[in-house]
């Protein structure tokens, strides 16, 4: 599909670029947006019961993320833009289809492209809580301490150029199938990035799963995360946090599941929870309208 993209716009990298920013778009807003409206604005007892924070974010933080979401996409979809038109002038080692590579390749492709990728979104956000010039770039993503899936790119243009950047290294380092490595970038970055930003957790797999980062996991990171305390930077595997000693200590783990056995999760608390009215955020005027709401 994508070297068809590619051929189809005459390998014109701006048209390539917006093909891609248009296509991202549309599928970000529509899962976001369903995500975001069975899980805030169809608010029920059973569903808060699985809210990792217990308040709700409010319309004009929500905004905020959205925004910021449509900024960072261009951005987010330069890098893959650029590998494409790359590939096209013969400069990458990417290819479409089996090839001569076969089958085989194709499947270890796949893990090479997995591990190096999540690894790399490890050590670069890391980098963003312990170096000085990166925090100051990441910061901005932290103004959402209690993210929805709004926030899934809802970073600076820097940031999301970066974090893009191994779909132009890896097809130019060894040969890689250009729609295997976007399906995944699709699928476990940006996919499994909504339901990080989700806000809420599922009772499997939980908190406490000993492999990967659940939601918990990357809304600890967002609460509580500073410059110089990079807790949870990992994005699917636990296994980098706990090389680097970043994993937050389990005696005070504060997931659905210990709120639920410490008693913190009633009826009566959550009649007392503000429920924002997100409707809002279909209205223009709103978003021309500065003041908080």
């Amino acid at each position: 599909m994508l070297c068809e993209i590619s051929v189809w716009s005459g390998n014109n990298f701006i048209l390539t670029w917006m093909i891609l920013t248009f296509i991202a778009l549309g599928v970000l807003i529509l899962f976001s947006t369903l995500i975001f409206y069975h899980s805030y604005v169809k608010i029920t007892f059973d569903k808060w019961l699985q809210k990792s924070n217990p308040k709700y974010p409010s319309p004009n933080g929500v905004r905020t993320e959205i925004i910021l979401m449509l900024k960072g996409l261009l951005s987010a979809t330069f890098c893959p833009a650029l590998a494409l038109h790359l590939m096209g002038r013969q400069k990458l080692y990417g290819y479409c289809g089996v090839g001569e590579y076969g089958w085989g390749y194709l499947l270890i492709s796949f893990f090479i492209i997995w591990l190096s990728t999540d690894f790399f979104e490890f050590f670069y956000h890391r980098m963003g809580h312990t170096i000085d010039a990166c925090w100051n770039i990441h910061k901005s993503h932290h103004q959402f301490f209690n993210p929805t899936p709004f926030a899934v790119i809802a970073d600076e243009y820097l940031d999301q150029f970066v974090r893009a950047l191994p779909l132009v290294v890896l097809p130019a380092i060894m040969p890689i199938n250009m729609d295997l490595l976007f399906f995944q970038f699709a699928t476990f970055f940006y996919g499994y990035g909504i339901y990080l930003h989700w806000g809420h957790e599922f009772s499997y797999p939980d908190a406490h799963h000993p492999i990967i980062n659940t939601s918990f996991q990357h809304y600890l990171h967002h609460a509580i995360s500073i410059k110089n305390k990079p807790y949870h930077t990992g994005f699917y595997f636990k296994i980098w946090d706990q090389i680097f000693g970043s994993i937050y200590p389990r005696e005070k783990c504060f997931c659905v599941k210990c709120q639920k056995e410490q008693g913190l999760r009633t009826r009566e608390e959550f009649d007392k929870i503000e429920k924002p009215d997100y409707s809002v955020l279909l209205q223009w005027k709103f978003w021309f309208n500065e003041k908080q709401v």
